[in-house]
């Protein structure tokens, strides 16, 4: 089976069904809690440290940190509908969180500016071409300022190789079911995505892909775009025991410094 996707596949799928259909992992306020308690008990962090939330979706963890008494947030994401989510309920809560639409490639934000960037929910490695995720990379350590971190959070792929089932399914509520076929090829994940109906409906078709990587793969890349002091923790977090979440199943986070 051969799964064909667009080189720039994410410009598209992020919307209000993919909220619908992710909601178990990205709309989990308990799962967003126990990945903001890593960061917060993990790195050297205080609240008034600039963060730039990278590929931030609908600001789950900005929102989560901005609860905490953390008072200077960017989110950036590509996303305008998941934007507008984030913006309104910053707005709801009173949440100090500034929102900015672009690509993480290129982001025109001005460089040395944040103590912290974080990718996390496995947001990196949506390129087939490597060097567009190193450019992710080298962004990321322009924006930061020297002695800054960057965190990855990124699926373990030892783990996903070990598990991996090519055709996957999960109920969304009593109107919806996703069914996800799968085949993996040299390191990524191509993903057929179809979301149908109780009634047999297809409503939706997605195709995407995630990279994968080993520790040393990552460091590597990391090391390139000038990084140092890469750390992997491997067992960061594990719901195999939950059942299959994708890419959120099994993860490992990657910190690395300016």
């Amino acid at each position: 089976m051969k799964i064909e996707v667009e080189k720039e596949w994410w410009k598209k799928i992020f919307d209000d069904l993919y909220l619908c259909t992710d909601a178990r992992s990205v709309c989990d306020d308990d799962l967003t809690r126990q990945e903001v308690d890593f960061l917060v008990h993990h790195l050297p962090i205080h609240s008034t440290d600039p963060i730039l939330d990278l590929c931030g979706g609908h600001g789950r963890h900005a929102a989560e940190l901005s609860r905490r008494g953390f008072s200077r947030i960017t989110l950036l994401d590509y996303s305008a509908h998941l934007l507008k989510c984030g913006q309104q309920r910053a707005f709801d809560e009173a949440l100090e969180v500034f929102f900015v639409r672009g690509d993480a490639r290129q982001t025109g934000l001005n460089g040395e500016q944040f103590r912290y960037v974080f990718m996390l929910g496995s947001s990196f490695g949506y390129f087939v071409d490597e060097h567009e995720n190193c450019r992710v990379l080298r962004e990321a350590f322009r924006l930061l300022s020297p002695g800054g971190f960057l965190l990855l959070d990124l699926p373990f792929r030892k783990h996903v190789e070990k598990s991996f089932q090519p055709i996957v399914h999960h109920t969304v509520d009593e109107q919806m079911a996703v069914t996800r076929h799968r085949l993996l090829q040299d390191g990524v994940i191509y993903a057929c995505e179809q979301i149908a109906l109780n009634d047999g409906e297809i409503i939706r078709e997605n195709r995407y892909c995630t990279r994968l990587y080993h520790p040393s793969a990552i460091a590597r890349l990391l090391k390139k775009a000038g990084f140092e002091n890469i750390d992997v923790e491997s067992d960061y977090m594990d719901r195999s025991g939950q059942g299959d979440f994708g890419a959120m199943t099994n993860r490992m986070v990657v910190t690395a410094q300016k």
